[in-house]
């Protein structure tokens, strides 16, 4: 090995994963989590409507 590479010191835990994050922040923040979740779900199904109206 040469003196320019150095090892890495073993990490003490391995970082959290996205989903564990995620979560985490979702019951942190629980309201402002619910409130995106109905709006996307409203906005979702508004578009699904809007497009099934605009092809019939």
């Amino acid at each position: 090995m040469s003196e320019s590479e150095t090892p890495l010191p073993p990490a003490a835990e391995p970082q959290p994963s996205y989903v564990k994050l995620a979560m985490r922040n979702m019951v942190r923040k629980k309201g402002k989590s619910l409130t995106h979740f109905f709006l996307t779900t409203a906005g979702l199904l508004a578009v699904l409507v809007g497009i099934s109206y605009l092809t019939r």
